[in-house]
Order: structure tokens, then C-alpha cells, then sequence
């Protein structure tokens, strides 16, 4: 999708512009792709101008939808938490990743949000929210791992430098996963000798200089 192009489309045509499905949707034969107000008078040739700077796919990209990456990396995680494979160390790397990813949208994301108004020329784009980045790199993660001391642990790690690190109006969909994480961890753990492990931030996942307390 040419953003750009299509934003100056708009200007040029007075109108405004609504982008049905969000970038990493499947799109069926026939959907509608856009949505137009305004723009009286627009002849056929600036009709299959603006249809060209959509172009769709055969499956998402990390270039097109950054997004995607996060899908790639959560898969990843809890294919090697499934009990086939059984191998939490990788989930944890994982982790790592997912962590220097989330910090980076959270300081960049953000909604647009446009009244469907032919007054108000432009384009409009449905955008992830922060929260729904979150929920997307930590939700199956902890649910498929909350069983595993090292994934809750190194959860635990992630968010609390998460929550120091991004903006105050991204910090409660931090807590809200930490609320969750501290639930997971009650249900399946609260029986256990290792619940004060369990409760205990890693960013090693088990083992590490960061869950020793300095005397």
C-alpha cells in the first residue's frame, strides 16, 4: 500500500479515504479495499490511479506489516513450549527478542482514529494499538508456558522493564499483562514448593545475576 501516495490523492481530490482492511488481513475475492467520500467529479482514470496504490499479496511480510515479525517470533516460542519439544531455553530467547521489539513499538505506536467526514480530507488507516501488540508477544507465550519457571520468570523480567521503559500512557497494558501473568502464575503454582521462584523476575529465565538480591 502506497500510504503516501494515497494521502496525497486525498488532498489532491478533496476527499477522504478509508482503508478497509488493516495492513496483515486476509482479503477475500470481491472485499471491498477502500472507501471514498467525497471526491465529486473523479474520472475513471483517477479511480484506477488510486486502485493501484493498493497491491495485495499472497501472505504478509515483515516489510508491509511489522507486526507479522512478533507472529513469526510467538510461533516460534511455543512451538519449542509444546510437549513434542519441551525446550523453555529457546521460549526464553525468544523472549529476548520479543522484548527489544516491544520496546521499540512502544515508543512509536499509536491509533488513528479520522471521522468519516467528506469535510475533512485525508487517509485514514486502521492502526495497531499498543495494547493489541502486547496482548499479541505475550498472551499464547504465558498461556502455553505459564506451567514452565523459566518462561514466567523471564516474562515477569520483560514487563517490569517494560513498564520502566515506555511512556506513561503505555504503562497499563503492561500492568494489566503483569495482572495476568501474577493470575497464571497463582493457578499453577500456588501448590508448589517453587511459587517464591516462580514469583520471581529472570531475565535469564532461571538462574541469573538479576534474580539474586544484592545484601
Amino acid at each position: 500500500m502506497d500510504a503516501r501516495g494515497l494521502a496525497r490523492f486525498a488532498r489532491a481530490h478533496d476527499c477522504l479515504i478509508v482503508v478497509r482492511p488493516a495492513v496483515g488481513d486476509f482479503v477475500p475475492e470481491g472485499a471491498a479495499l477502500l472507501e471514498v467520500y467525497g471526491g465529486e467529479g473523479m474520472d475513471p482514470s483517477a479511480e484506477r490511479r488510486l486502485r493501484s496504490m493498493v497491491v495485495l499479496g499472497v501472505e504478509r511480510t515483515i516489510e508491509q506489516d511489522p507486526a507479522f515479525a512478533i507472529r513469526v517470533m510467538v510461533d516460534i516460542a511455543i512451538r519449542a513450549l509444546s510437549p513434542a519439544v519441551n525446550d523453555p531455553t529457546t521460549a526464553v530467547q525468544v523472549l529476548d527478542h520479543l522484548g527489544d521489539t516491544l520496546r521499540l513499538f512502544g515508543t512509536t505506536s499509536g491509533s488513528t482514529s479520522v471521522r468519516a467526514d467528506a469535510r475533512s480530507p485525508g487517509l485514514v488507516v486502521r492502526a495497531r494499538r499498543w495494547e493489541d501488540i502486547v496482548q499479541a508477544a505475550i498472551t499464547e507465550i504465558r498461556l502455553y508456558g505459564g506451567s514452565s519457571v523459566q518462561v514466567v520468570r523471564r516474562l515477569r523480567a520483560l514487563l517490569e522493564d517494560l513498564r520502566e521503559r515506555v511512556p506513561p500512557e503505555h504503562r497499563q497494558a503492561v500492568e494489566d499483562e503483569l495482572a495476568r501473568l501474577d493470575a497464571t502464575v497463582k493457578e499453577r503454582w500456588s501448590h508448589s514448593v517453587d511459587l517464591d521462584l516462580a514469583n520471581t523476575a529472570d531475565a535469564q529465565g532461571i538462574g541469573g545475576p538479576s534474580a539474586r538480591k544484592v545484601s
